[in-house]
């Protein structure tokens, strides 16, 4: 839900952060707590991961190599945002991009090097809004990378019923 937001207000045009929208997401990790917030984290990973799977099935389909044409313009595009994206966390986008796209999970990658560090947790979203804006604009169509995870929850749910 974070992730379609922040599209949203992209696509609108809206510039800069909704104060209110900052405050309702800020309630809402207070309230989740240290486990809850893990689960966002592992959340966002398995986000970036259905990503990269579907960019890396697309490319796929053309003979192309998902890391050589994906991860350049996702580096590219991280290092354009210094004041949300510090430098030295462009370099960890990047691998989380590679590992995923290698089929590792992002989490399992991660856990090699730790806990997230709280200068990493603005660029991983951004990591994430910047593979789902990219898979938008692979498809012109401004909604699929929401609908995607959407239809992957309806289905993971069914299967559970």
């Amino acid at each position: 839900m974070l992730i379609d937001s922040r599209l949203r207000t992209v696509h609108t045009g809206r510039s800069g952060s909704d104060p209110q929208q900052e405050q309702l997401v800020e309630q809402l990790l207070t309230s989740l707590g240290p486990e809850g917030i893990d689960d966002v984290l592992d959340g966002t990973c398995t986000l970036i991961y259905l990503y990269m799977k579907w960019l890396r099935e697309a490319h796929e389909a053309h003979e192309k190599d998902v890391v050589e044409y994906v991860v350049p313009t996702l580096v590219t595009s991280l290092t354009m945002m210094p004041r949300s994206v510090p430098p030295e966390a462009v370099p960890t986008m990047a691998g989380l991009a590679i590992a995923a796209a290698t089929g590792l999970s992002p989490t399992l990658w991660r856990k090699q090097y730790g806990d997230w560090t709280e200068a990493e947790l603005t660029p991983l979203e951004a990591t994430a809004f910047l593979l789902a804006e990219h898979i938008n604009r692979v498809t012109d169509d401004q909604n699929f990378a929401t609908r995607m995870i959407t239809e992957a929850l309806t289905q993971v749910e069914s299967g559970v019923e």
